[in-house]
């Protein structure tokens, strides 16, 4: 088995109206900073073989502090950028409800099939994240891995992998904590996926 940890980066100025943030490349807020040193402290006792990230700076500030504790470098992996929101980036649900109600409805309803306006196909985002995930476990056969991405990618690559329709994504993973989300265990032998936990609380996943 490869244990992957699809971990989510701190917290951002974004986060206190539930702003979308996708390729908007934003900075850690000083919450956000002491989240990255808890995911370090967590990182040390791993036994981790590789830390890979996001290249926007949220995820790499996340992720540098976790590399340094385990001793490994950060391997920047472009194809862990968040999905791009388009005219939705930086707005709250209540400003796109307002904006495009019948668009933010269709969304909504099936986020896969009706992307916001202007916004990436989430197709395609799910192709190149379960890309990243598949070369990640090529590379790292029965190791421990983080990667720390964002939480839009990170639900529909985890719903991807391991059979999950990925238009309930918004359903199935409501939310995604901060230094936390989905821990994922890749079995070699038969190619398959299983979602071990989801939103773990850091010294949970420390035992």
């Amino acid at each position: 088995m490869t244990t992957l940890y699809l971990l989510r980066h701190g917290e951002t100025p974004f986060h206190a109206e539930n702003r979308y943030c996708g390729r908007t490349d934003i900075e850690l807020t000083e919450a956000g900073l002491a989240q990255a040193e808890r995911l370090a402290a967590w990182a040390a006792h791993a036994g981790l073989h590789a830390v890979y990230s996001s290249p926007l700076v949220r995820a790499a500030r996340t992720a540098e502090p976790a590399a340094r504790a385990a001793g490994l470098p950060v391997r920047v992996d472009d194809r862990l950028t968040e999905v791009d929101f388009g005219e939705a980036e930086g707005l709250t649900s209540a400003e796109m409800s307002e904006r495009w109600p019948d668009r933010r409805a269709a969304f909504v309803h099936d986020p896969v099939a009706n992307p916001l306006p202007g916004g990436e196909d989430p197709r395609q985002a799910i192709a190149r994240g379960t890309a990243a995930a598949a070369d990640i476990v090529t590379r790292h056969h029965n190791e421990v891995v983080l990667a720390v991405c964002h939480s839009t990618l990170l639900r529909l690559v985890t719903c991807a992998l391991t059979g999950i329709d990925p238009a309930r994504y918004r359903r199935e993973f409501p939310s995604v904590h901060n230094v936390s989300g989905a821990v994922l265990a890749h079995d070699h032998r038969r190619r398959t996926w299983q979602l071990t936990d989801f939103n773990p609380e850091l010294n949970k996943i420390i035992c």
